[in-house]
């Protein structure tokens, strides 16, 4: 990573799109934790729809991200990445859970069948 007022130097210089990662504080109000959803689904049609994640520890203790603003795309055997993030920390998680909407509220409900799935904690890359 990069210092916050040097990340410009280091990104704008390329030609592609290019996305940045910011850390954040581990004390409020900016506590974040961040993971990568790496998910790979195997529905036959594409789906396009938000994820949310819910992360539970052998206690029994609950957070759950906040919905992504931008929808993402499933397609068949593709990977998507997905960044979440969570303003509690769970240091060893027993379940993870996702919600799959469309937000659309007429219409089919459709299901995301998911192949692989990867949860890596950006904060704590070797959990």
């Amino acid at each position: 990573g990069y210092h916050a007022d040097r990340w410009k130097k280091m990104l704008i210089p390329y030609s592609s799109p290019t996305k940045a990662y910011f850390d954040t504080s581990d004390k409020d109000p900016f506590c974040m934790y961040n993971y990568l959803l790496d998910i790979t689904t195997w529905n036959k049609s594409i789906r396009r729809g938000f994820i949310k994640v819910k992360i539970i520890d052998y206690a029994g203790n609950t957070v759950e991200s906040q919905m992504n603003s931008e929808a993402s795309t499933f397609q068949q055997y593709k990977r998507v990445k997905i960044l979440t993030g969570f303003h509690q920390d769970i240091e060893k998680i027993a379940k993870i859970s996702l919600t799959f909407s469309t937000k659309n509220l007429i219409g089919p409900k459709h299901k995301l069948r998911i192949l692989q799935m990867k949860l890596k904690s950006l904060n704590n890359p070797k959990r």
